[in-house]
């Protein structure tokens, strides 16, 4: 990982150079359940049908949520570009949930208008991404 935070606290500084798993793992594990959901669970079909996709472009999604998450794991110990390779996977796919799914209702509870909910979640996953994808393994 990157430089210690320096904080003048040497248990800060130790644990600081884990924190990177904060902000990681729920996006990585976000992702690959999502991505696994679509290849396994409920089927590829119905995720595109719901949302007007054709088959395609909704194996490209599924199978770039599962990519991301990987990465995003992976990258930790592999190395820099994989973080951010999986980030940068992850940011079109939240791009998309948000604006084809989600937009138009803040709020993350399912209403008459948004039976899927609202995108509150799924924007703040994209600032983790994008944190991620801009700093990496940087801490």
């Amino acid at each position: 990982m990157g430089a210690p935070l320096d904080s003048g606290d040497a248990i800060l500084d130790r644990q600081g150079a884990y924190a990177h798993w904060l902000l990681r793992t729920p996006l990585a594990l976000v992702m690959l359940y999502h991505g696994l959901d679509k290849w396994l669970g409920s089927g590829l079909a119905g995720f595109a049908e719901g949302i007007g996709l054709p088959f395609a472009v909704a194996a490209a999604v599924a199978t770039s949520e599962v990519a991301a998450g990987l990465c995003l794991l992976i990258g930790a110990i592999a190395g820099d570009w994989i973080t951010r390779l999986g980030a940068a996977l992850a940011c079109p796919v939240l791009l998309g949930a948000i604006f084809m799914v989600h937009w138009g209702q803040w709020h993350f509870l399912p209403s008459a208008s948004h039976p899927m909910g609202g995108l509150e979640f799924q924007v703040t996953l994209l600032f983790l991404a994008t944190y991620l994808l801009i700093r990496g393994n940087q801490t």
